[in-house]
């Protein structure tokens, strides 16, 4: 849809450069900024669309909390090896 924006954008463009009215330029310049402005947006607004997370692959508080367990029985498993590796040297 976006960039239908643009099209419009440059069809504005060449009537403001082919117009012999004043009036209609400047309406067609200003137009056509406001559609390249539009164009922008929606170019912008489909970019972070298709950078956004799926909602499935949120971790939960439950998974979190099971993750950090292990993450710390690990550590503690690390701790715990390196003093036993310590005390017989």
């Amino acid at each position: 849809m976006h960039w239908l924006f643009l099209l419009l954008g440059f069809a504005a463009m060449v009537v403001a450069f082919k117009t012999t009215s004043s009036g209609l330029m400047a309406l067609c310049l200003i137009a056509a900024l406001v559609l390249f402005v539009l164009w922008i947006a929606g170019l912008y607004s489909a970019r972070m669309a298709g950078r956004s997370r799926d909602a499935s692959m949120i971790i939960d508080p439950a998974e979190l909390r099971r993750l950090r367990e292990q993450a710390e029985a690990r550590k503690a498993a690390a701790a715990a090896e390196a003093s036993s590796g310590a005390d017989q040297r």
